[in-house]
């Protein structure tokens, strides 16, 4: 018998979590809150502003930190030598030719291979193309550890869906999608999941299935949102209301309700770019999801050249203009800057000698000090703007009137409304 059929309840499991970003912290503090959890990071300054129940990211409040009580940090890889079930939820980014970059996975794959022991169950979260567990973990875990894949150590892969910002949508009340290595591990990781996931778990048939099944969720969201991007670029060239098209649309029972928009973030924008290498490795040339990639990539130029052309259009000088930007954050109500498609359009602007002015509540003064090029303002001045952009939708946003964002221009100014915030007829410009 072996040590993971000794292992067969899901109580006997001993928990680390390798990575304690948007996905890694509330499964940690879930699974803290009944049992004894490890939660680990190389980031030393992110372990010490949670041990002192601090969460820069906004996703779990210090009163959800502190009643896990079973959960502590730490660095030292040491700490998490005892655990037998290994819970990886580090970032897959894609690289500057938008290719995807395993770095952060092969490391954390790298410290636990040096620490695998007999009967270990490592899961995986992070998303990546189908069959990348099998293909890129266990050639790393075999060779540190010295031990053989399925008769020694067991995998699983069990996608992350959380939504940063989302306070509706958290990680329990999303049903989870599950799968290991051999059926034994498959229902091991199975019962593990359910027991904090009040919305239920799918057994998926294999690990490539459920990576398979996670990298297609968010492209088919960029998929529809690049065909509504086209269908209001095509409207506006008609001078036609998008918003009311897709409102009349909208009233037949299966047409989707999807919003143009940019789109940003660490999802929907980089995980079609997994799908598609491993297409392109096998052979065939994703066309498709390609193509929308490459609209919605475009979609901050075309709020530049229509906004710009607008003002030469209303005998704006754009080089001796200013424009507010509300909002800079890749979606509403979260602090997170990864991949923001509102920075393209800042730089776009720049390009025309146009002086920007970022407001945006949720970012951190820390955060800024990232963004050097960035003016972040704290309050904006009335009666200044020849252009406001609101960009993102946060709440601060949302309950200002229009009277107030309009307050905020000169005499004579544009008001464009990316993510329709207000009435078509209260605005000057929309996607």
């Amino acid at each position: 018998m072996n040590d993971q059929a000794k292992n067969k309840s899901h109580n006997n499991l001993k928990l680390a979590i390798i990575g304690l970003g948007y996905v890694g912290l509330p499964l940690a503090t879930s699974f803290g809150a009944t049992r004894k959890v490890i939660g680990f990071d190389t980031n030393e300054e992110r372990i010490s502003e949670l041990k002192i129940g601090t969460d820069s990211t906004l996703e779990v409040s210090s009163k959800e930190l502190k009643g896990s009580i079973n959960l502590s940090f730490s660095n030292n890889i040491e700490d998490i030598r005892d655990c037998n079930c290994y819970i990886v939820t580090v970032p897959t980014p894609i690289d500057i030719n938008k290719k995807p970059d395993l770095t952060p996975l092969q490391s954390a794959t790298n410290s636990i291979g040096s620490i695998l022991k007999k009967g270990d169950i490592v899961i995986y979260e992070s998303t990546v193309y189908p069959g990348a567990t099998e293909e890129i973990a266990v050639p790393i875990l075999e060779a540190l550890s010295n031990l053989k894949f399925n008769k020694d150590f067991f995998l699983g892969y069990s996608p992350e869906r959380i939504n940063p910002g989302d306070k509706n949508h958290r990680l329990q009340s999303i049903v989870k999608v599950t799968s290991g290595s051999t059926p034994e591990t498959a229902k091991l990781i199975d019962d593990l999941y359910g027991s904090i996931i009040t919305a239920g778990t799918h057994m998926a048939s294999s690990i490539r299935v459920a990576e398979a099944a996670k990298v297609i969720e968010n492209t088919q969201r960029d998929v529809n949102i690049a065909l509504i991007n086209e269908l209001s670029i095509i409207f506006n060239k008609l001078g036609i209301d998008s918003e009311a098209v897709f409102n009349a649309a909208e009233t037949k029972w299966n047409f989707l309700p999807f919003k143009p928009g940019l789109v940003g973030g660490h999802c929907i924008g980089v995980d079609p770019y997994y799908l598609t290498y491993k297409a392109q490795e096998i052979g065939y040339d994703p066309k498709i999801i390609l193509a929308g990639r490459h609209l919605n990539d475009e979609m901050s130029n075309y709020v530049v050249d229509q906004l710009t052309t607008r003002m030469i259009t209303e005998e704006m000088h754009l080089n001796k203009s200013r424009v507010l930007v509300m909002g800079i954050t890749f979606k509403e109500n979260c602090p997170d800057m990864r991949n923001s498609k509102v920075i393209d359009i800042i730089n776009g602007l720049k390009k025309f000698q146009v002086q920007v002015d970022c407001l945006d509540p949720w970012v951190s003064e820390k955060n800024k000090g990232n963004f050097p090029d960035i003016n972040f303002i704290d309050k904006a001045a009335n009666k200044t703007y020849d252009a406001i952009i609101l960009a993102v939708a946060h709440k601060e946003f949302c309950n200002m009137d229009i009277e107030e964002i309009s307050n905020l221009g000169k005499e004579k100014h544009l008001i464009y409304d990316l993510k329709y915030i207000f009435p078509s007829s209260e605005t000057d410009l929309r996607l």
